[in-house]
């Protein structure tokens, strides 16, 4: 059985050490091949017109680039009509733009700082989603949901100690419901939950970054916390 060729890869940063840094990662990988690194959206677009690189079929993406936004980089990527893969590997947190990216395509968003652990799971999870569409002119519904299934996290969800998903997730789409910030009380009276119930599982949907809490001001007696949900509805 031949061996697959590896996939090409542009590095996009404008960073000089991250850049060095993620092609270094990439090298250490089965199945890659750094064929060019770009310090920003010209020096990419430069990459994949130059005939003396081979055809990239990967982009390891920085959002902020020095002469542009790797957003723009991806519209414009898509207007000259190439189709490369992207995974977004940036310190860019704003809800709007993670949407963004996702609508234009990208196969993975990875948050910076990370570990080489979390970025080769990152890349991994690519090249066996990759490796199943590879080679085919047409595909099957099996193939494709197999594909897709590759580009999820491997791990399973780990909750504190005494943590229901179920419950959790009871919490969450409560709290996802209401427009307005919310108590742990209120959460309580409507889910039939203890208030400290409620208020442990809201404080984790603090932590893990879907939701805020803020002292409730205006209220008789002493302070109420209030959570707002953050993520997308």
């Amino acid at each position: 059985m031949s061996v697959p060729a590896p996939i090409r890869v542009l590095v996009v940063d404008d960073d000089a050490i991250a850049l060095t840094a993620h092609a270094e990662y990439v090298r250490r990988l089965d199945g890659f091949e750094v064929v060019a690194q770009a310090h920003g959206m010209q020096a990419a677009l430069a990459a994949l017109h130059d005939p003396a690189i081979p055809a990239v079929q990967l982009i390891l993406l920085d959002m902020n680039l020095t002469d542009g936004h790797g957003l723009d980089l991806l519209r414009r990527i898509h207007g000259l009509g190439l189709v490369p893969d992207v995974v977004a590997i940036t310190a860019v947190r704003d809800v709007q733009v993670v949407r963004s990216a996702i609508a234009l395509g990208i196969t993975a968003y990875l948050i910076k700082p990370f570990t080489f652990a979390a970025f080769r799971e990152k890349l991994e999870n690519y090249r066996n989603y990759h490796s199943v569409l590879a080679d085919r002119t047409q595909t099957s519904q099996d193939a494709i949901d197999r594909a897709l299934s590759q580009l999820r996290p491997t791990g399973k969800l780990v909750l504190p100690k005494g943590m229901l998903p179920e419950t959790l997730r009871a919490v969450a789409d409560w709290l996802r419901s209401h427009q307005h910030p919310a108590s742990a009380t209120e959460a309580a009276a409507e889910l039939a939950m203890s208030r400290v119930t409620a208020r442990r599982y809201m404080d984790h949907l603090v932590e893990t970054g879907s939701a805020s809490k803020a002292p409730r001001h205006g209220s008789p007696g002493r302070p109420e916390l209030e959570y707002h949900w953050l993520l997308p509805r």
